[in-house]
């Protein structure tokens, strides 16, 4: 039970007061401020879809990126308590979605987020299966919708199908590599896999 509270108590660390204090629904924002530092996923005016994008951090970030030009779509399963602005959120399953309810207005998208991650059970193999699920999911997701050229970023839990789908994303993408950012909690199995340059 100990263990658990301490997680729970984690969970308020420096970069979930960081996100308080910089009005950010969530601390994962600066997953995704690491990973564009590093790799330069936005530019300004572009189209992005976030899969899973509860509570709506991403999205608040992209919007500081691509700017008021920018299209932001959110999916998830149930609608955001806080909306970010300017944003169109569709509400469905990420498994059974019809991309053309996805897309709406949009011919393609620049760029395919998920930070989508399974509902835990506590069994390491579980969880990492359903992980997996959801990451190969969002890449088919990505490579039905990107536009030549488009970027993808996709979590996914270290198991045994990791290399596959690694290696899945890079015969896809121009570049394909993996990224762990400093605000993932250390005990985390997560890794970030990011996809530029699609090759439609």
């Amino acid at each position: 039970m100990k263990k658990r509270l301490d997680d729970r108590s984690a969970r308020h660390d420096k970069f979930h007061q960081q996100a308080k204090r910089e009005g950010f629904l969530a601390r994962a924002v600066y997953k995704l401020e690491e990973i564009d530092d590093k790799f330069g996923l936005f530019k300004p005016g572009q189209r992005v879809l976030d899969l899973g994008c509860a509570p709506g951090s991403w999205l608040q970030y992209a919007r500081t990126k691509v700017g008021d030009k920018g299209v932001l779509v959110g999916l998830d399963r149930a609608p955001l308590e806080h909306q970010p602005s300017s944003t169109r959120i569709v509400v469905g399953d990420v498994h059974t979605i019809d991309l053309a309810v996805l897309k709406g207005d949009n011919e393609a998208f620049d760029v395919v987020l998920s930070d989508m991650a399974p509902d835990t059970s506590g069994i390491r193999s579980a969880d990492q299966a359903r992980s997996e699920a959801l990451f190969e999911r969002a890449l088919e997701i990505a490579c039905a919708v990107l536009a030549p050229g488009g970027n993808f970023v996709g979590k996914l839990f270290m198991g045994p199908e990791f290399k596959a789908l690694t290696e899945a994303v890079r015969a896809r993408f121009t570049t394909g590599k993996t990224a762990k950012p400093a605000s993932s909690r250390q005990i985390s199995i997560e890794q970030y896999v990011v996809g530029m340059g699609f090759k439609k």
